[in-house]
């Protein structure tokens, strides 16, 4: 966890939540048209990491007991990455995921997720800029 994951967290949020950013900065459009064409890969990969991230966050649980707030952060981030990676990239990783039941999952978890997926892109640009913000401050 460290920079690199706040900035990708937060480039999920804003890509997860563009009407937040048109609203304040409305010349942001042509930005985010040049990165929505990546939107689906980057997702994908996202979701991947994001999955990878939460087996080591269950498997380094007993960082628990010695920091909790950093296990709770690496716990929270790598959740809202693959959540929102997998909302972003999802027609991505059903050209690869090529199991049935695997794709009728998915589109359960996305079913569920996509009604919240405002409020999750701005949860991820903030818990993205406490990562950033964390690794200057305290590293």
């Amino acid at each position: 966890m460290g920079i690199l994951c706040g900035l990708s967290l937060a480039l999920l949020g804003v890509l997860a939540a563009p009407s937040l950013l048109l609203s304040r900065k409305p010349n942001a459009k042509e930005l985010l048209n040049k990165i929505v064409p990546y939107q689906g890969v980057f997702g994908a990969v996202c979701a991947v990491f994001g999955a990878w991230g939460l087996v080591k966050a269950i498997l380094n649980i007993k960082w628990l007991n010695s920091f909790p707030i950093w296990w709770i952060t690496y716990l929270g981030a790598s959740l809202l990455e693959f959540s929102l990676g997998l909302l972003l990239g999802v027609g991505v990783l059903k050209l690869v995921i090529k199991s049935p039941q695997s794709q009728e999952k998915m589109d359960l978890l996305i079913s569920r997720l996509a009604p919240k997926q405002g409020l999750i892109g701005l949860i991820a640009i903030c818990v993205g800029a406490w990562c950033v913000f964390a690794n200057f401050a305290f590293a």
